[in-house]
């Protein structure tokens, strides 16, 4: 771990661009906005700073990360890198496991679709609703 930085705190949106959990920093400033991030349990801004030690939790539907700040960056640099900053917790890792399975042998059919019905969808809806 060789972090760039001589400070011990930094503002949570930039740690979040570069241990590479979002794209771009206005990404990261969205998700904390909308309460997607937590620093130890509690709800905070996009300028809030960070310390080692600190316990982040951070939803990206449909997962959900619990992790402990390990080291600081101001830089963006490569994944390998980037991983160096955080640890998971192994309850979060296995709920992660867990999930993805249950997606994978989830049914296609049943899936949730986005967005409105097409005209096929449209039709059967209008046929199941009129056979009452």
């Amino acid at each position: 771990m060789n972090p760039s930085t001589n400070s011990d705190t930094q503002r949570l949106d930039k740690w979040l661009w570069a241990a590479r959990f979002y794209k771009t920093r206005s990404l990261a400033v969205e998700a904390i906005s909308g309460g997607k991030v937590h620093l130890n349990s509690h709800r905070i801004k996009p300028s809030h700073t960070v310390r080692v030690g600190d316990t982040l939790t951070i939803s990206k539907a449909p997962y959900e990360f619990e992790i402990t700040v390990q080291a600081l960056n101001l830089q963006r640099r490569p994944a390998s890198e980037a991983q160096t900053l955080y640890q998971e917790t192994q309850a979060s890792q296995d709920k992660r496991a867990q999930l993805k399975q249950q997606l994978k042998d989830e049914p296609l059919g049943f899936r949730q679709q986005k967005g409105r019905p097409n005209k096929r969808d449209r039709r059967n809806i209008i046929k199941f609703t009129r056979q009452t």
